[in-house]
């Protein structure tokens, strides 16, 4: 009896063993058929952390294949769609580019508050053609401000006293030209007011400069070239 006992025990477990093992080859074969018919769509991602308003270079993006289902209708899906654009918000490193958070430098030539980088901010002030270098200074130029104030020498006589108030402040606008000379079509006029980039406190230094003297700008070699208008300079 105890034998006959054993042996239908054995055929009972045997059975349960082949079931649950053909159940595991089925869904093994399931999820692979499953996988495979997954369809994947390449989106650019952030290849490292992207600085609101910062221009986007290729060297910054990537693809990245995604499944299809996950994809947002927002995502840019070609390099060439985000290369160059502008970041309207901090973007970080790994994350799928939006196209609704990208922006063209048209946007940035109508407000000036998106060439404002984090911590700046914009001051305008008026000048004539001598303290404006003649009406040349342009965007994107970098100037030193000096300030110049009348003070009482020893023998009680008027002494112009000048100082060099700020260096290499970054010109966003003059008049209301916010675009530089290369980017532009338009006849040149002349302006009476230039917006500098500053930090706050060097604001409220100019903002009292210009209440208890005169200024007059310094234009520095402008910093960035491209080989094209090198090119174009030379011939």
């Amino acid at each position: 009896m105890k034998s006959k006992k054993v042996l239908m025990l054995s055929l009972v477990m045997g059975i349960i063993t082949t079931v649950l093992f053909f159940q595991y080859i089925k869904q093994i074969n399931t999820e692979k058929v499953t996988t495979a018919t997954v369809q994947t769509v390449g989106v650019v991602v952030a290849k490292e952390k992207i600085e609101k308003n910062e221009k986007i270079s290729s060297k910054k993006l990537e693809i990245m294949q995604m499944p299809e289902k996950d994809v947002l209708p927002q995502a840019v899906k070609s390099l060439s769609d985000a290369e160059g654009k502008l970041a309207t918000a901090m973007i970080e490193k790994g994350e799928t580019i939006l196209s609704h958070r990208l922006g063209s430098e048209q946007e940035e030539d109508v407000y000036v508050s998106r060439k404002v980088r984090d911590g700046y901010r914009a001051i305008s002030v008026g000048v004539n053609i001598n303290q404006s270098v003649t009406n040349l200074l342009e965007p994107e130029d970098e100037v030193d401000v000096i300030f110049t104030k009348v003070i009482k020498n020893k023998t009680k006589q008027d002494v112009p006293q000048s100082v060099i108030l700020l260096n290499k402040a970054r010109v966003l606008a003059v008049g209301r030209k916010m675009v530089t000379p290369e980017n532009t079509k338009d006849p040149y006029t002349e302006y009476s007011s230039v917006t500098l980039e500053l930090k706050p406190e060097e604001a409220l230094k100019l903002v009292n400069a210009t209440e208890e003297g005169k200024i007059h700008f310094i234009l520095n070699k402008r910093p960035l070239m491209s080989e094209e208008n090198k090119t174009n300079q030379q011939q």
